[in-house]
């Protein structure tokens, strides 16, 4: 059998399976959130920021100034500090002494930050408010540049690196469910079946209208009034199986070749397939022109180029029946490639005849 290179097929026409509640939502502000600083990493052996980074010298000159050493920044030569950005995740729920990890990255024309330290830098959150402070040394995984007269060897990248637990939270987060009379569910891929699903499940697992759908994506369910431990209680929810829907989808990720196809697929027939390439191909082979002997003429040199147009034989295939397995039987056996699996997929949503989502990666 003939198999389509860098393809996969994901035929799931399949009965809906069930899923914890928790791996299709998210409860509304239990999310992480993102902290952003701005710092310097110093103990670099030549490969920091040159002078031409302005910001750099700066931020040392400031730095500087905070310690009681007063200095001019078009004073300052070195090469072994560099300015970075560091970034952050802030888990739910965090709470003040919780450490996390941080990356790190260049900013300026700085050749490799690894083995370098991170002075203390604050990492601020949307608000502008300080969350966490950061420090410590920058490992970028065993990473390397070497370069000499032109040449250079490079092993991973030496201007981004990671500090593990190297920021240590300072502020609580302002979020607190305690007091809520109720929690949203949102769904990761808004539905109205879903949703519907959702909904039906929870109230016939506690047997009481607590849940209650206001749009295709966001689920409302309400604490019980003598209820104690409101933890257990979403866990409970979290963890309560329910039907999965299957939504007819092709992913298709032109840079790879990649196609994906899930769901319960449906194709109009009768439905009839032609499709060939054309190939152009340029060729250039250099002429010499050597003049006769004593006749005082030059040797020239020229190019001639020759262009070739070749049409491949387009294949008609049929597809007799609705099912994605037809689709994909006939596409296997005329050994269709990636790329032109792919125009055909396209051409087929575009007739109308098919019947699915179509993703471009």
């Amino acid at each position: 059998m003939r198999y389509i290179a860098l393809l996969v097929l994901v035929v799931a026409r399949l009965l809906a399976v069930e899923v914890p509640i928790g791996q299709l939502v998210n409860v509304e502000g239990v999310r992480e959130n993102y902290l952003t600083g701005y710092g310097i990493v110093v103990g670099l052996h030549g490969t920091g920021d040159g002078t031409t980074t302005k910001f750099m010298l700066q931020s040392i000159s400031n730095m500087l100034k905070k310690m009681g050493v007063n200095i001019n920044p078009s004073d300052i030569k070195t090469k072994n500090a560099a300015a970075v950005i560091v970034t952050a995740k802030l888990p739910p729920f965090a709470k003040s002494g919780m450490v996390v990890d941080v990356t790190v990255a260049s900013m300026g024309d700085a050749k490799d930050i690894g083995n370098g330290v991170l002075i203390r830098t604050p990492l601020f959150g949307p608000d502008r408010r300080i969350y966490a402070f950061a420090q410590g040394p920058v490992s970028t995984g065993g990473g390397y540049s070497e370069s000499n007269r032109g040449g250079k060897v490079q092993k991973n990248f030496t201007t981004t690196g990671i500090i593990p637990n190297g920021a240590i939270i300072e502020r609580n987060l302002p979020y607190n469910f305690s007091h809520q009379k109720e929690i949203f569910l949102t769904l990761k891929h808004p539905s109205f079946e879903l949703a519907k699903n959702i909904v039906d499940t929870i109230n016939a697992r506690f047997k009481k209208p607590l849940a209650q759908a206001e749009d295709s994506a966001t689920i409302k369910v309400s604490f019980l009034s003598d209820m104690g431990d409101k933890v257990h209680f979403i866990s409970q929810i979290l963890a309560t199986p329910v039907q999965s829907v299957n939504e007819p989808t092709v992913v298709i990720s032109e840079r790879t070749g990649t196609v994906i196809m899930g769901g319960d697929i449906k194709i109009d027939t009768p439905l009839y397939v032609s499709h060939g390439n054309i190939y152009v191909t340029v060729q250039k082979k250099p002429l010499v022109s050597q003049p006769p002997p004593l006749s005082g003429g030059q040797t020239a040199q020229a190019t001639q180029v020759q262009t070739n147009v070749k049409e491949e034989q387009g294949h008609i295939f049929a597809i007799p029946s609705p099912s994605l397995k037809d689709l994909v039987q006939a596409f296997n056996d005329l050994g269709i490639s990636p790329r032109d699996l792919i125009a055909i997929i396209e051409a087929i949503k575009k007739a109308g005849k098919l019947h699915a989502k179509i993703k471009i990666m």
